[in-house]
């Protein structure tokens, strides 16, 4: 039976300290995320010493009788520390940056973590009531089949791998084809999906994960490297949800959904119709510009990536990916224009 409390459509109205938890949530994520990507020490502490730490002594015997017990909470944790390895070996090991391969360990966990959401949206369609996998509040419905196309799309819209290279400045992992509008497109779907099918949990494994990797990918610092903060702060909260599985919806921070049928179908709508768009959008540049999206780079010089290269790629990099893309480092506006005429006054 759908819930009748007093709510602010996608989630109860709840107490202070739930939004205080939240904002600390997300500042911890992204904080430990930040420290990973400067200090090597940092990252062999937070993904090797402290994850052993715990699968020894405390993760075997810590979700029992949680909505956490089982092997889907393991299986994310470990598949988000083996992403977060692979992209701190690409920092610290410049000879895996030109193995094409080993580029494709990151879209390839990128991808398979969204297919298994978009599976597991269409399963929980025809649920109504108790998940039997997870305990959780599942109301299945349209809302679920709207956002497995809409996650689908955004699946197909991943490119651009080749050039995955590494910041001359901060050590940053620039992904520059995984641009403002696809982190757009993922983090409504993703949050759509985690809000229909984990209910109790989107608080904090949707609004507050979504926002510590995609805060930063809209500033400075972070700019072109959201898929290294989404890696990060996904290990270092599954991490989390396996050490304290009843954080989510025990403790006193914990926050409901609202149980509200029209707002699962409003968020679920919204990934569908934005994600539509903006595939629509990707094929037509694919075809306008006759770039292979499993080749090269589909937007280097588009959506403000010719500043982001020109800033941190070094020379090799810029030359690499203006040979991909049939232009030279000048006209795909990676170093700035030099004025020939002046240049000859003088």
């Amino acid at each position: 039976m759908l819930s009748m409390q007093a709510n602010l459509f996608f989630f109860e109205v709840g107490e202070w300290w739930d939004y205080a938890m939240l904002a600390v949530v997300i500042a911890v994520l992204a904080f430990l995320a930040w420290l990973a990507v400067r200090s090597k020490w940092a990252a062999i502490a937070l993904f090797i010493v402290i994850p052993v730490l715990l699968t020894i002594f405390w993760w075997p015997t810590s979700t029992a009788g949680t909505q956490s017990a089982g092997w889907f909470a393991i299986v994310k944790q470990y598949s988000a520390l083996f992403g977060s390895l692979s992209l701190v070996a690409l920092q610290y090991f410049p000879k895996l940056r030109r193995n094409r391969i080993y580029l494709l360990i990151p879209p390839l966990i990128l991808a398979i973590n969204i297919l298994e959401a978009v599976i597991r949206d269409f399963q929980c369609y025809g649920i109504h009531g108790a998940d039997p996998v997870s305990g959780l509040w599942t109301w299945g419905g349209p809302w679920n089949i709207m956002n497995g196309i809409a996650g689908i799309l955004n699946l197909l819209m991943i490119a651009g791998w080749v050039g995955i290279y590494v910041s001359k400045k901060d050590k940053h992992i620039i992904w520059a084809d995984l641009t403002i509008w696809w982190i757009i497109g993922y983090d409504l779907w993703n949050f759509a999906y985690v809000y229909n099918c984990l209910s109790d949990r989107a608080w904090y494994s949707g609004v507050a994960l979504l926002a510590a990797c995609t805060i930063p990918a809209f500033m400075k610092m972070g700019r072109g490297a959201w898929i290294q903060y989404r890696a990060y702060t996904l290990t270092f909260w599954s991490a989390f949800v396996l050490t304290f599985p009843r954080f989510t919806y025990e403790s006193r921070f914990a926050h409901d959904h609202s149980h509200n049928t029209t707002a699962m179908f409003t968020i679920a709508l919204l990934a569908l119709l934005f994600n539509a768009g903006l595939f629509v959008y990707h094929v037509w540049w694919i075809a306008k510009t006759k770039r292979h999206p499993l080749k090269v780079e589909l937007y280097p010089d588009a959506f403000g990536n010719s500043k982001l290269i020109r800033d941190t790629a070094t020379d090799e990099v810029k030359e690499r990916i203006a040979n991909r893309i049939g232009k030279t480092p000048e006209e795909a506006g990676f170093v700035e224009k030099v004025d020939h005429d002046i240049v000859a006054a003088k």
